[in-house]
């Protein structure tokens, strides 16, 4: 009884982001700057394709910070080899392809996603589509750059903002896209088989 609680419990935990989000009594934290998680509602699952390959190791996750400086990590690294294609992960407006800080960075505005729109950003990606042009879903916007890269092993980085809020860019994929593999059925102690 014990073990079908405690599976019941982790089931309807919420996600780490929205954990962060909460603050006392559940309503979401105000603080200025601190760049939290919205709830799983703001971000619709508007992605139709992950940024690169059919399911990327995530080589970090999306780490929000505590406060606007705070130490975390504004996005997640999918391992990526230099060359790969970048993709758009749903239709929109490239509002930003060129150079930050020496990396090549591509920036989509995302359509119909309220307004401001969601805005995905990749990195270090060397860019095919000029500002201001129109993608869609699974179109190639660049390549993954040699070099430039925080990670240790080659990879994107994958970012997701409202204005200048942070989100977890996992949650524009849809559950389809997310899972690992297809569910499979496991039989029942103590239940014969046809």
């Amino acid at each position: 009884m014990l073990v079908v609680a405690l599976t019941v419990v982790t089931l309807l935990a919420p996600p780490a982001s929205r954990l962060f989000a909460a603050g006392a009594g559940g309503s979401p934290t105000a603080v200025v700057g601190a760049l939290p998680a919205a709830d799983d509602e703001a971000v619709p699952a508007v992605g139709r394709t992950w940024p690169v390959g059919v399911r990327p190791r995530v080589l970090r996750g999306w780490e929000p910070p505590a406060s606007a400086y705070g130490p975390g990590h504004r996005g997640v690294d999918l391992a990526a080899a230099s060359g790969t294609p970048v993709r758009a992960v749903a239709d929109g407006r490239v509002s930003f392809a060129g150079r930050v800080a020496g990396k090549g960075v591509v920036s989509v505005e995302l359509a119909g996603t309220g307004d401001p729109p969601l805005r995905t950003t990749y990195e270090p990606v060397r860019a095919s589509v000029p500002q201001g042009a129109e993608v869609t879903a699974g179109e190639v916007i660049g390549t993954v750059e040699a070099g430039g890269s925080h990670c240790a092993a080659p990879c994107v980085h994958w970012g997701l903002l409202r204005d200048e809020t942070y989100l977890d860019p996992l949650s524009l994929l849809p559950p389809w896209l997310l899972h690992r593999g297809p569910s499979r059925l496991l039989p029942v102690l103590g239940v014969p088989l046809p």
